[in-house]
């Protein structure tokens, strides 16, 4: 069994919440409020530039000359995701960018980002891979099961799109063809921490979508 058959099979029940969330399903509805979808935005987008940062530095620490390409070219991307927020979604559901600038990161958002950077910085290549995997597999597979029940003339298709893309999901086999690749090499005790950080990425997956749905602040300490 591969690293990513078997790190899959661990947290299903964990994908299943994801899936099963208010966000998601009414995402697919058609029925998200715009100011939870609003909110989400705005923090995903603090988020790709944090995660950007995430995939620089595990193409820095990179084996092989291909990863140190496949991981630059995926952190290039997602800046360049983050920036089209800017002029697709934002401008859609005029968020301006004085809007996006002066709202700070949740405490999701923080969390989520501080746990992928200190990994990024801390750990090796290995574990660090694990931890962004999440992101990338968890979207693509919500956005494969969601394109299914997406309503006509859903207002958010081109969110569903995106992430149930070709594109998008080539781009996820060949991040798990290496992350296998490379856990083929590793010990058990790297094994573990994978795994470990996989599960922690998966969690924070959940609570991104949850406190955007519940738009949850810093208890009215936000602005402090």
């Amino acid at each position: 069994m591969t690293f990513s058959q078997d790190v899959w099979q661990r947290n299903i029940d964990l994908y299943q919440k994801i899936l099963a969330l208010p966000f998601n399903q009414e995402l697919a509805a058609g029925t998200l409020d715009p100011q939870v979808f609003c909110h989400y935005v705005i923090q995903d987008a603090h988020y790709l530039l944090a995660y950007g940062r995430a995939l620089a530095v595990a193409a820095a620490k990179a084996y092989e000359a291909d990863d140190v390409i496949q991981f630059s070219e995926a952190a290039k991307i997602a800046i360049i995701v983050e920036r089209s927020l800017h002029s697709d979604f934002m401008q859609e559901f005029s968020i301006s960018k004085t809007e996006f600038e002066n709202t700070p990161l949740t405490l999701a958002c923080h969390h989520y980002t501080s746990f992928l950077t200190a990994t990024a910085w801390s750990e090796s290549y290995p574990v660090i891979l694990a931890a962004l995997l999440p992101c990338f597999w968890i979207y693509a597979e919500v956005g494969k099961s969601i394109i299914h029940q997406s309503a006509d003339n859903n207002r958010y298709q081109a969110w569903i799109d995106t992430y149930a893309g070709e594109e998008f999901n080539t781009a996820v086999s060949n991040v798990i063809a290496t992350i296998d690749k490379v856990a083929a090499r590793c010990d058990e005790d790297t094994l573990a921490k994978m795994h470990a950080a996989y599960t922690m990425g998966a969690k924070l997956e959940w609570l991104f979508w949850d406190s955007a749905y519940q738009q949850r602040q810093w208890l009215g300490l936000d602005h402090a």
